[in-house]
């Protein structure tokens, strides 16, 4: 998987090579990333020339073609000659901010590297780690870029370690974990951009010359961009075309930018923001980027998410249900809101029992005096007046109906009005002398500070020790502002959104030591922190607040090019919707529901039997197929950002022995023509049923397709299960 010769590096996964070389000068340069290739030193591809205001290096300057302005490097230097994007930008004890690593050596290893408090890829000997040390030898600062290989997976990880090996403190101010470089131009850059209720829309665009980017800056991985992006050839489809998926493992502040430089050269940095981060390195000190993962598919966008939904779902996601099914569950929040107490939850649950409900989900309001969104948040105890008894009462009555029990919280927040402020004003994020922005009511909780976790943990620690409560729903319900913190000297604040992730990180991890068999789910106003790290920790993620079916089928389409569907959390929820006003029939709100984990947020006692009927079909059918919904491969069939009759996709088993074809229409116009769906990644050489008939053989049914019945209705629903023969 990974050869080492002389300098020459080659990283092979079953269908790609990425290649780098350390020169004569000690640069460490980038030859080649794409389709797999035998052999060979791509670094005679790299071409020479005196370019004007292209500078030289000190140790090149005989060589006046020889300029680090041109040259694809693995770790891009900062103020020394190359004026595109750095990977690193330091401020030295002199105040200057320059840099210049050159190559040390390297080390290989069996097995995948770890993070110390950060979440990363995992596996056993099927990795190769290679480690490779670059030095600044003028401010004796060591960069090791650690690169993990998963061959079967396409898969290449990397991150960076910065050490400050001398006798002076140095500040970092920029850290990209990722830098990659083409001799190239050509590409397309795709990324995934929102708002709150409308996440992950995926926008795509010709890279122009200059510097296009996303980010956020809000904290969290955010609502409105998201640290997956794409680079791919101008004429890339589903099928054809090659194709980069960059994706950051991390929550916070996040940084993606291409750049198309002035010899039509193209790179690409992903990394934590520049924005108010500075992080101080006494001598001896480190620090290390959070990873970037990165799959190159030859053969299209398809391909490209396959193969990070199988790296995700095997080597990321740590899920407690492990090689089991995950129960379908029955939310209470847009049946209720605050306004409930545990009769009403009762007559909610004695409803969901009998149609196939596994998990009851009591969400926010259960705890302090909390009617409203504008108080108790971190009074971490049971409200009694609408729980008498507490949960000790409650769970009991749950499980006797055949249910597992789980809760909401957020742990991150806290309002004004709650006798934890009352306590410790201090904890919250906030300059003294400033006013402090308030959002839905809220603060924000200083998880930069270990005293203000363990506070917090001790108080959910006694919740979870009450009852035997086998989900939580973790919420994160505003962005970061005020972003200062009484625990750290006006030198450190530059460090604070960083540590804050740290912080989520280490209490999440704790709550998976502490409760193995916990399911939690991510949520933050749903989509707001949907990222690779968080589903190191949350094996599933609340996809959006927005339950609208059809606005879901954007959601979801977004959603699945990086992210797999056992991720994304979809509920039916109640017509007429809540965000939209839309009515959508019940069939088709639980066909848009399969697109992700599955399960109900309304008050089932009010169903009526045919309602009933209705749900209690499409939970077997989910549970039946369960396997093949949330382990197979997906296909994206059409696209709901483009004016067309439908909207479908397909899920495969990885033995292509069975699919499940499902497909919504949109509004019925008339006249529409006939039309026929081809479908995708079938075996040609199989013969299948369709719905348990005919025989139709798997190539007829890519080249051919499956005959669509003309819509009679708005929004209508039709599934096809394919059975191989």
């Amino acid at each position: 998987m990974i050869l080492c010769d002389k300098g020459l590096f080659t990283l092979h996964t079953k269908h790609t090579t990425y290649q780098m070389k350390a020169d004569g000068l000690g640069v460490l340069l980038h030859t080649y990333y794409g389709p797999r290739l035998r052999g060979g030193d791509l670094s005679t591809l790299i071409q020479y020339a005196d370019r004007g205001f292209s500078p030289n290096p000190w140790d090149a300057r005989e060589n006046r073609s020889y300029s680090l302005d041109n040259l694809p490097q693995e770790c891009s230097s900062c103020g020394v000659g190359d004026y595109r994007l750095p990977s690193l930008e330091l401020e030295l004890s002199d105040g200057s901010h320059l840099t210049d690593f050159r190559y040390q050596g390297f080390r290989l290893e069996r097995g995948k590297y770890r993070l110390e408090g950060l979440p990363a890829f995992f596996g056993g000997e099927e990795w190769e780690t290679l480690r490779i040390t670059l030095k600044d030898q003028a401010a004796q600062l060591e960069v090791e870029l650690l690169y993990g290989v998963l061959e079967e997976r396409d898969l290449i990880t990397r991150a960076l370690r910065v050490i400050n090996r001398g006798d002076q403190p140095v500040t970092l101010c920029r850290a990209a974990s990722l830098c990659l470089d083409f001799q190239r131009d050509g590409l397309d850059f795709i990324t995934f951009d929102g708002a709150h209720i409308v996440e992950r829309c995926p926008h795509r665009s010709s890279l122009r010359s200059g510097i296009q980017s996303v980010g956020s800056t809000r904290g969290a991985s955010s609502h409105h961009h998201n640290p997956f992006v794409i680079l791919c050839d101008h004429e890339a489809t589903e099928d054809h075309g090659r194709c980069y998926g960059a994706m950051l493992l991390y929550s916070g502040n996040f940084e993606a930018a291409a750049e198309l430089a002035q010899f039509q050269n193209t790179r690409l940095t992903l990394g934590i923001h520049p924005h108010h981060f500075r992080f101080p390195l006494a001598p001896g000190q480190s620090f290390t980027t959070p990873e970037a993962a990165l799959i190159c598919s030859p053969t299209g966008l398809a391909q490209l998410s396959t193969q990070f939904h199988r790296a995700l779902r095997e080597h990321l996601i740590r899920d407690p249900y492990a090689g089991k099914r995950r129960p379908v569950l029955i939310n209470n929040w847009e049946a209720t809101e605050f306004h409930f107490d545990a009769d009403k939850l009762l007559d909610i649950a004695r409803a969901a029992a009998p149609l196939g409900m596994e998990l009851f989900v009591m969400d926010d309001g259960w705890f302090g005096n909390r009617n409203s969104d504008s108080s108790s948040l971190g009074d971490w105890t049971v409200n009694e007046e609408k729980l008498p008894g507490g949960l000790e009462a409650l769970t009991p009555r749950i499980q006797e109906l055949g249910m597992c029990f789980g809760i909401w919280i957020e742990p991150e927040m806290v309002n004004e009005d709650s006798q934890l402020y009352r306590a410790h004003p201090d904890w919250v994020l906030g300059a003294p002398g400033r006013p402090q922005t308030v959002s839905r009511g809220q603060l924000v909780l200083d998880f930069s500070r270990k005293d203000v976790r363990d506070h917090i943990y001790r108080d959910i620690q006694k919740v979870l020790d009450s009852a035997p409560i086998r989900y939580v729903k973790w919420d994160m319900n505003r962005s970061l502002s005020d972003v200062w913190s009484a625990a750290l000297p006006a030198e450190r604040q530059g460090e604070v959104y960083h540590r804050f992730v740290l912080g989520v990180y280490d209490f999440l991890e704790r709550l998976r030591q502490d409760y193995p068999d916990l399911l939690i789910e991510g949520c933050s106003g749903g989509g707001g922190r949907f990222d690779a790290g968080m589903l190191y920790y949350t094996p599933q993620i609340w996809c959006s607040d927005n339950t609208d079916a059809i606005d879901r089928l954007r959601i979801q389409f977004g959603t699945s090019f990086g992210y797999p569907l056992s991720a994304v959390g979809a509920h039916v929820s109640a017509a007429p919707n809540a965000q939209t006003g839309r009515t959508v029939s019940m069939e088709t709100r639980g066909v848009v529901a399969m697109g992700g984990t599955f399960g109900y947020e309304m008050d089932l006692s009010k169903a009526t039997p045919e309602e009933r009927e209705i749900i209690r079909r499409q939970t077997a059918f989910f549970k039946e197929h369960y396997d093949l919904i949330q382990r197979g491969d997906y296909y994206r069939l059409s696209d709901p950002f483009q004016e067309g009759p439908y909207t479908a996709w397909e899920q495969v088993s990885p033995d292509r022995r069975e699919a499940l074809v499902s497909l919504v229409t949109g509004s019925v116009h008339a006249g529409l023509p006939f039309l026929s769906l081809r479908l995708k990644g079938l075996d040609p050489n199989l013969d299948y049923r369709v719905n348990g008939e005919g025989r139709y053989p798997g190539d007829l049914l890519m080249e051919a397709g499956w005959p669509l019945p003309l819509p009679w209705n708005d929004y209508q629903s039709t599934q096809l299960y394919l059975s191989a023969i």
